[in-house]
């Protein structure tokens, strides 16, 4: 379908009808100057007629005119491949996310890179969800808006380093930025995904309060304990077994996930958390109406393209005479 942009721009159209309402100068009669080489500078003035010369700035001016206005075509509306889910992860990026007790491929590895490699496969599978990205250490950062553009969300992800928003972590805050994040979409659309390794020692907002606003604006929030519970660290004096988990709050965990109606998950490896995010890959979509999508191709180029194109071929033909002509006393 053909349409104009900007239609109301047509209206200048009849403008250059008003240099006909206005009166021609009055100017006292002046002497008259013969020029014996007037048929000359006749010549130069170029190749057309007054009358050609007026319909061709008519038209190039309706040409304007109608690229001012930007004719498009609109095609035929397309079906946007909606679930509905608005799903906004929050991803602990404290400094204890650079604990190596995670193995991927076969290798021992951190836990971050554990989760972008684990998490990156789940974003890639989201088409038709909305996504939202939330960094948090001793600061929570909204990284990227609900979004559909999925490989942003996983780049910036990718990008994230442990420490680059502190060494602590502020649970309280992700969940209030994301409540805050999510509060205005569909009410069974609200869901957080919140991902940690330790305990909420930073931050303005407890844990349990945050998720007591999340539970009052009907926010959704599953909750992800990563870290492996043995490490077998080697030393001079042999190898020893660890917890590198010690830290990690369960209970505060599976009180946030209950209080909002969501469900707790842990993490010992990377098979686990593939399962977990398999889990969520499989939650009820919302419902929501169908959103279609028109594609729309810009026509504007064309007639500005040939207003220009006149305009040079018209300026040529008074430049080329000239030069063929030169008038000289």
């Amino acid at each position: 379908m053909f349409q104009f942009a900007w239609p109301w721009l047509l209206a200048a159209l009849p403008l250059p009808l008003l240099a006909l309402l206005i009166p021609p100068a009055s100017h006292p009669p002046l002497a008259a100057l013969r020029v014996p080489f007037f048929h000359r500078i006749a010549g130069a003035a170029g190749t057309l007629r007054p009358r050609s010369r007026l319909v061709l700035a008519l038209f190039i001016w309706l040409l304007l005119v109608i690229a001012a206005a930007r004719p498009q075509w609109l095609g035929e509306p397309l079906e946007l491949p909606l679930t509905g889910r608005d799903l906004l992860l929050a991803i602990d990026i404290s400094q204890s996310m650079e604990i190596r007790d995670m193995v991927l491929d076969g290798e021992r590895t951190d836990r971050l890179s554990a989760v972008k490699a684990v998490a990156g496969r789940f974003i890639a599978r989201r088409e038709g969800d909305r996504l939202g990205l939330i960094l948090f250490g001793r600061n929570a950062y909204l990284q990227v808006p609900l979004t559909f553009d999925r490989e942003t969300v996983r780049i910036l992800l990718n990008e994230a380093e442990p420490g680059l928003a502190g060494r602590e972590t502020a649970l309280g805050d992700a969940i209030a930025l994301g409540v805050k994040r999510l509060r205005e979409r569909p009410e069974q659309a609200r869901m957080l995904v919140l991902l940690t390794d330790g305990v909420s020692n930073a931050g303005r907002l407890e844990p349990l309060k945050a998720a007591e606003l999340a539970a009052a604006s009907a926010v959704r929030i599953h909750t992800i304990g990563v870290g492996a519970d043995k490490l077998v660290i080697r030393d001079l004096f042999g190898s020893r077994s660890v917890n590198p988990s010690q830290d990690l709050d369960e209970e505060t965990l599976q009180q946030i996930a209950s209080l909002t109606g969501g469900e707790y998950f842990r993490a010992r490896d990377t098979q686990a958390l593939a399962s977990i995010y398999a889990l969520l890959d499989e939650l009820e979509p919302a419902a929501r109406e169908q959103e279609t999508f028109r594609p729309v191709a810009e026509l504007y180029p064309w007639p500005l393209g040939t207003a220009l194109g006149l305009s040079v071929l018209t300026a040529l033909t008074l430049l080329v005479p000239l030069r063929r002509n030169p008038v000289s006393a």
